[in-house]
């Protein structure tokens, strides 16, 4: 009896294992190929070489909002230190003239111009308006589908949305690495190079590590 309720318990836990297992590697499927072929990119970073394409635009405001910009500036430089959003009419204005979207962008405020850094996956940008005359210019540099996805791999850039998919990602890869350990664990019996397979995964990186990384 006894041995038989042992191998129920075994019945019953290697079949638990083997739902997490499978349901962790499905959910991380896409993103273990996502971070896998980024990890071989990024490692050869110098040899892909990405030319950069950059977009210029310039511009002049309206003397009315530029006097209300004008008017707001020391307001804005005292209450914030010289960083805050940009007010919703210059938003408006360069959403509407080059589809530039700045809600919720921090900007830095000095007494001669409003300077706004769009930093993105796969490139970056800036915005420069002189308070002076009015001028303003927006710079954009797209360097390709290859550095976007590179900048995902190191969630450059890339907010809080995705942010939280790398935390659950790397959950995920936890649980399917974790439970894959039980399970190697309850076949070794059978499968003699399981254990010296699993310590050459551990030894080699740490003896990369030692010999040749200074």
């Amino acid at each position: 009896m006894s041995g038989s309720s042992d191998n129920r318990r075994r019945a019953y836990w290697l079949k638990t294992l083997h739902e997490w297992h499978w349901v962790s590697s499905a959910m991380c499927l896409i993103g273990l190929l996502l971070f896998g072929i980024t990890g071989f990119t990024l490692n050869h970073a110098g040899q892909i070489e990405a030319k950069p394409l950059v977009t210029a635009q310039h511009g002049k405001v309206d003397a009315p909002l530029l006097a209300r910009l004008e008017a707001q500036t020391a307001r804005i430089r005292q209450a914030t230190k010289g960083k805050a959003a940009l007010p919703p009419d210059l938003q408006n204005w360069v959403r509407e003239r080059w589809a530039v979207d700045t809600a919720g962008k921090e900007a830095e405020w000095s007494d001669d111009e409003i300077y706004l850094s769009l930093p993105r996956p796969g490139g970056d940008a800036w915005l420069r308006l002189s308070l002076a005359d009015g001028e303003i210019e927006y710079e954009r540099t797209d360097r390709g589908w290859l550095s976007y996805f590179n900048d995902l791999h190191k969630g450059r850039n890339t907010g809080q949305a995705w942010s939280w998919f790398i935390d659950i990602f790397a959950a995920a890869t936890l649980v399917f690495s974790i439970t894959g350990l039980f399970i190697l664990k309850m076949h070794a019996g059978n499968r003699p190079f399981t254990w010296p397979m699993v310590g050459m995964g551990f030894v080699i990186p740490v003896l990369l590590a030692l010999l040749f990384i200074h």
